[in-house]
């Protein structure tokens, strides 16, 4: 939803990068020291906004477009930062499962290693002469 009513709009993200669309956030990254990072952009946003939220408390607040679309714009920011941070997630998981998986595997290598070593050497001339048939 957020993402449809952002392109409709045109929603543009004013940057020291420049001025960037809805769709180049995603190539930002989650933090950076110096640079445009999302991070730093969900900051800057959610500061806008709480700035923008004095309330009366006789009066009642007139709609404001602009807060409308600061809202719209920290919205979209923190659900690329929610997606990218879960990709992030899945790829240390699925790393960390392929380094166990090799692992594992060059254990079960040294232990048939361990077994032919043990082999009578009738026993390995068979498994060598079954190999050539």
């Amino acid at each position: 939803m957020i993402f449809e009513m952002a392109t409709r709009m045109k929603l543009r993200f004013e940057t020291e990068k420049g001025v960037l669309s809805a769709e180049d956030i995603w190539d930002l990254p989650l933090t950076s020291a110096n640079g445009v990072s999302l991070d730093g952009m969900a900051r800057q946003y959610n500061r806008k906004l709480k700035e923008g939220r004095e309330e009366s408390f006789v009066e009642r607040p007139k709609p404001d477009p602009m807060m409308a679309e600061t809202e719209l714009r920290f919205e979209l920011i923190k659900r690329v930062i929610e997606v990218r941070l879960n990709e992030r997630d899945r790829a240390k998981k699925a790393k960390e499962r392929k380094e166990r998986k090799e692992k594992i595997l060059a254990i079960m290598a040294e232990k048939q290693d361990e077994s032919l070593k043990k082999a009578s050497m009738s026993k390995l001339q068979k498994m060598l002469d079954e190999l050539d048939d």
